[in-house]
């Protein structure tokens, strides 16, 4: 008989042994099931052999393969949460991690209190996706087309691929339309915590979303920036 998992799975990857062995301390007194690698070549051999992982924390600068590397062939294979460890503030750094699909950034230093905070949000997100209705249900605005089940987007008849961070946030536009949504109602319903105002999650969200399902995301047809507000997705037509 197989046995049942009980603890939450979860990948470190991180080459400095001081950080690297607080996280995997400190979660495991909070009953993970830690799995702790020094570089991104072992932390990609121990996903491909293990690959039940719940989340995944990643080290961008790192030995033999850095993060972002590890993060685009993990998305290759599964869509695991990922969460990104970083020194690095730029914000093109940022967007090129959400672009090959990291689910949440942070930036060091940090407390594990933070770590924990964002691990248990991303996980309670995960889980609220998975309790969604059996029956299928399908969302359309315009000229794009959500299956929410499938998690299947397309957009102007051809295929979208969209992170787990930017299908959730599509999907909440799409759920709420024409209503203006603040940012610190995406934070808490699309990341899962409350709004920080020293981050650019929610823009760097926004902006990578229209980049894949607006026709000239200079001049938006479905999600608007109101300002002072936040944002306001339009146009959406019933299936």
């Amino acid at each position: 008989m197989s046995s049942v998992k009980t603890k939450t799975r979860v990948l470190i990857a991180e080459d400095e042994a001081p950080l690297r062995n607080l996280i995997e301390l400190s979660l495991k007194a909070n009953n993970y099931d830690v799995t702790p690698t020094v570089d991104g070549r072992d932390a990609l051999a121990k996903f491909d052999n293990s690959p039940e992982f719940d989340l995944i924390i990643l080290d961008i600068m790192m030995p033999y393969l850095d993060g972002f590397s590890v993060l685009q062939e993990i998305r290759r294979r599964s869509q695991v949460p990922v969460v990104m460890l970083t020194a690095l503030r730029s914000g093109d750094d940022i967007v090129k991690g959400f672009t090959l699909g990291a689910d949440d950034y942070i930036t060091k230093p940090f407390t594990f209190r933070e770590v924990a905070a964002r691990i248990e949000a991303i996980l309670r997100r995960v889980a609220w996706l998975k309790q969604a209705a059996p029956e299928p249900k399908v969302l359309r605005a315009g000229d794009i087309l959500m299956d929410v089940d499938t998690h299947q987007v397309t957009v102007r008849g051809e295929p979208c691929h969209l992170t787990p961070i930017e299908f959730s946030l599509l999907q909440y536009f799409m759920s709420h339309v024409d209503q203006v949504i603040g940012k610190q109602e995406l934070f808490r319903s699309v990341w899962g915590y409350e709004f920080e105002g020293s981050t650019n999650l929610v823009e760097v969200g926004v902006r990578r979303l229209r980049e894949k399902v607006e026709p000239d995301p200079a001049q938006p047809r479905y999600i608007h920036t109101v300002r002072g507000a936040g944002y306001r997705f339009a146009y959406f037509l019933s299936p």
